[in-house]
């Protein structure tokens, strides 16, 4: 039997940064995966992967202090300095610029391959154990935390377990902790594109009748243009657009855009993901805590799913090193209560605002059709206005913990 202080279920990258958040603080760290924690960089002519994160500035900052982000650079980010977001329905636009904040990018896009690789070349550098290849985990709980039986026959326990295991959770759900969940109706059909135009660093965003179209900017290659795409699709319509050829799946992917990229020279696979929203009723329970998706889910629209996430780290990494540091219980209710305390009610309200935006932008009233394109046109004249959503997307607001500041 090995005990340890925490033990991390789940090495994608919320659970990966948890464990480097908490590395050599004197804690015994265990991070558990059914996957290889291999690390295998990618390289600038690697493939591009499907899926992607819109990085805030915050999460940048996360990744500065993990000491990852520059592997990361290494490998390929593209910085994006404008948004654009438009109503296909109606004249309505709204354009951002970071230097209307003095910052030179709003965010950048990465795909999610290159940071968990750098994560996982970090994590092979500190005192962290890592247990990969972990397929089939059995757990015993107890009133505090528990003991992992593991598909290599090893066992190891801690008085607090974190699940960082995704949005279908076995340690939640072993750990009773209850969710509310609720389908959007939207699938996502993820994949990359090559385009004729340049993106020109601007993350645009068009929101059509059956759902939001997002081209997020991928660097240059050999001087061709790049964009991974997010189409978000009422289930019908998404399996036409599945079924359709590269050909035509390009001709139609170029017309809703209004043909804004220029024509689609190529694409690559297409992924196709139902969306839904998820939240814990709790954070914690017994010694479990959750992070992550393993805690909440979003709709994609506003690429804050991941930061989230990333953010849920940082404070309870912040809770935990200062109740170790204090000689406190880690998995005491005084220490986790915190921590769902600043995160429980920031995710709500993301939660919100997604739905929000969802129901305004998927309504077909024509009042509230006009009500949108009003709005948007509006506040594209009010600069302190727009000042406020690049900060927002920037997720520069609220309680920050030490972690995500510059």
């Amino acid at each position: 039997m090995e005990e340890f202080d925490v033990i991390i279920v789940g090495g994608g990258m919320v659970g990966a940064s948890l464990a480097l958040a908490l590395s050599g603080s004197g804690m015994g760290i265990a991070l558990v995966d059914a996957q290889s924690l291999e690390p295998a960089l990618l390289t600038p002519d690697s493939p591009w992967q499907p899926r992607v994160s819109a990085l805030t500035e915050a999460t940048v900052n996360l990744f500065n202090h993990l000491d990852v982000w520059q592997t990361m650079v290494e490998q390929r980010v593209c910085p994006y300095s404008h948004m654009t977001v438009w109503d296909a329905e109606g004249t309505g636009e709204i354009a951002f610029d970071a230097q209307s904040v003095s910052r030179s990018a709003i965010g950048h896009i990465v795909e999610n391959d290159v940071i968990r690789q750098a994560l996982l070349a970090k994590l092979a550098e500190s005192g962290v154990y890592l247990y990969e290849n972990q397929t089939e985990i059995g757990y015993e709980l107890q009133d505090s935390g528990g003991t992992l039986r593991l598909a290599d026959g090893q066992e190891i326990s801690a008085p607090l377990l974190v699940a960082a295991d995704g949005a279908e959770s076995q340690l939640r759900k072993e750990a009773g902790i209850p969710s509310n969940q609720k389908d959007y109706q939207h699938h996502a059909i993820v994949t990359t594109v090559e385009t004729e135009l340049p993106h020109g660093s601007d993350a645009r965003q068009v929101f059509l009748d059956t759902g939001p179209l997002a081209f997020l900017p991928l660097p240059d290659k050999g001087g061709k243009h790049y964009c991974s795409i997010v189409w978000s699709l009422i289930p019908d319509q998404a399996d036409r657009i599945q079924s359709l050829s590269d050909k035509a799946f390009g001709e139609a992917l170029g017309k809703v855009f209004e043909h804004r990229a220029g024509g689609i020279i190529q694409s690559d696979e297409r992924l196709r993901f139902p969306l839904r929203q998820r939240h814990a009723r709790q954070y914690y329970r017994h010694g479990i805590v959750v992070v992550g998706d393993a805690a909440h889910t979003i709709h994609p629209l506003a690429g804050q799913g991941v930061n989230l996430g990333l953010m849920d780290v940082a404070v309870l990494a912040e809770e935990l090193l200062r109740a170790y540091d204090r000689g406190d219980l880690l998995h005491g209710d005084h220490t986790l209560s915190r921590y769902q305390r600043r995160r429980k009610g920031h995710n709500m309200a993301m939660m919100a605002a997604m739905k929000g935006f969802q129901d305004l932008f998927g309504a077909d009233d024509i009042a509230v059709r006009w009500l949108r394109n009003t709005g948007l046109n509006i506040a594209q004249q009010l600069p302190p206005v727009k000042q406020l959503f690049i900060k927002l997307a920037m997720g520069s607001f609220g309680d920050l913990p030490e972690l995500v500041r510059s």
